[in-house]
């Protein structure tokens, strides 16, 4: 713990040095310079009698609302984040579990590659959002987000699995085979570690898109509320602060969860030897 400290207190000069003290004053002063405009703009509209945008306190009124109860979904904010939450990891879950050991099949086996290829790039260009009317009705308003969240985030991870087994420097797999090594362990000592880097930027580009996926199927219909739910309900009768608070806790879900993805990033890396 202690020998960390140095190492910490390196790094926090470095971040606030002369040199990159520009670039942290406009990290700091973007999100203010935003809400003041949002609350400008909010004000003018307002004021031309339009009511649509809710200033940033009147969407905070509604957070904190919304928190205990929601007069439009008559549930906590809570159970609504929990709801969605649910479905996400569902989802993103099953997705990854899928994809990872699928990408590292094909993008190893060329006989593999060349029968899936066909099936793979026919349905990669199909929206998520395009399914969900038909997986509503055949899975249910619980499966049916689950499964959009699946197909969102299956794609990207899957291509960036392939990306990265391809990528894999051939001179290594050459040094290995040449020191002895069987398929199994050139597969498992040289092209699964080698592909790590890609597979967690699969994952960041899988949590954005699973929240956009979520939010787009919740907004059609979903069993036991959710984030896309308030936000539907909030624009049905009016209640624009309801659903401008409703997107909000969106942004900070996909913030979270990106956090936590980028956490997991550096401890992979950390634990592979990559830092």
């Amino acid at each position: 713990m202690m020998d960390d400290l140095p190492r910490y207190s390196n790094k926090m000069r470095g971040v606030f040095s002369r040199d990159n003290l520009p670039k942290v004053v406009l990290a700091v002063s973007s999100l203010p310079i935003f809400i003041a405009a949002w609350w400008l703009l909010a004000l003018y509209l307002q004021g031309q009698g339009y009511f649509y945008l809710p200033t940033p306190l009147e969407v905070w009124d509604a957070l904190v609302l919304a928190w205990t109860w929601d007069p439009v979904t008559h549930q906590s904010l809570l159970s609504n984040i929990g709801a969605s939450l649910g479905r996400f990891v569902v989802g993103f879950a099953l997705a990854v579990g899928l994809a990872v050991p699928i990408g590292l099949i094909i993008g190893y086996s060329s006989l593999v590659e060349a029968f899936s290829k066909p099936i793979l790039e026919i349905l990669r260009p199909v929206p998520p959002i395009a399914w969900v009317p038909f997986l509503l009705l055949s899975l249910g308003l619980y499966w049916g987000p689950v499964i959009t969240i699946f197909i969102g985030v299956f794609f990207p991870v899957l291509s960036n699995m392939i990306f990265g087994v391809k990528s894999v420097d051939p001179l290594l797999i050459d040094v290995a085979r040449t020191q002895g090594a069987s398929n199994k362990q050139v597969f498992t000592k040289v092209v699964l570690p080698s592909s790590i880097p890609y597979i967690m930027t699969g994952l960041k580009i899988g949590v954005g898109i699973g929240w956009m996926c979520i939010v787009a199927a919740e907004l059609f219909a979903a069993q036991g509320g959710g984030i896309g739910v308030l936000i539907t309900a909030g624009q049905s009768i009016g209640r624009y602060d309801i659903m401008f608070a409703g997107m909000v806790v969106v942004g900070l879900l996909g913030i979270v969860t990106l956090a936590l993805s980028e956490f997991l990033e550096r401890r992979v890396k950390i634990w592979t030897g990559m830092m």
